[in-house]
């Protein structure tokens, strides 16, 4: 199928070595950035915090929190240009919603006095609320929103991925206090792979087939 998106979508792997030589330009950072505020989420709610591993000090951080697992993901703490943390908020609450409601006043999304009236969306948070306040199962969806919409715009730029569910919440919290009311699950390295070492590069994409999965009624 000749199009764009089908070709990105096509040689797109996941990378499972990186050339620790090759980092990311400022101005491909800047759109990935960019990208990851553009995000969609439910009722708009962008409960996330996106932290950018790229310093040495960071990377040494994040190196340290496969102490006790996950170790087969170590190797990219320090190999990847870049890893960013997926974090969710796992409090929501209608103050985090206000900020926004007040945002989209000030883009001229919602009018002013119909401020009230933009919470209404927040019954749907509040549905995804359990008994001690905890929102995280429908904040941790939405960072997996924005993860695929990044996936996406960096084969576009001809960068490299490896999302990580094999990440240590708890160590994470404790070497990331930056990340103080969320939670990270999620991990996503992020340079060019190697050419000699990352086998995954030159192996045949592999799906079921469209009948498998697509069904149109």
């Amino acid at each position: 199928m000749p199009h764009p998106i089908i070709a990105d979508l096509e040689k797109r792997h996941t990378a499972k070595h990186y050339d620790e030589n090759k980092r990311i330009s400022a101005d491909d950072l800047a759109i990935i950035y960019e990208a990851l505020r553009l995000s969609p989420s439910s009722i708009n709610s962008q409960p996330w915090k996106f932290i950018v591993i790229e310093s040495d000090n960071a990377k040494q951080r994040f190196n340290d929190t496969f102490a006790n697992k996950f170790q087969f993901n170590q190797k990219h703490a320090k190999a990847a240009s870049h890893t960013i943390l997926f974090a969710h908020k796992t409090h929501y609450k209608r103050d985090d919603y206000a900020k926004v409601v007040d945002k989209g006043i000030k883009d001229g999304r919602t009018k002013a006095e119909n401020r009230e009236q933009a919470f209404g969306g927040f019954a749907f948070a509040e549905l995804n609320t359990d008994k001690n306040g905890n929102t995280g199962a429908w904040t941790k969806a939405q960072t997996y929103l924005a993860l695929g919409n990044l996936m996406h715009t960096l084969v576009r730029l001809g960068i490299d991925s490896t999302p990580m569910e094999g990440v240590d919440p708890e160590l994470i919290s404790q070497l990331f206090p930056e990340l103080e009311g969320y939670q990270c699950d999620v991990a996503l390295a992020i340079g060019y792979h190697h050419a000699d070492e990352d086998y995954n590069a030159a192996l045949p994409k592999s799906r079921l087939a469209l009948e498998d999965v697509v069904t149109v009624l």
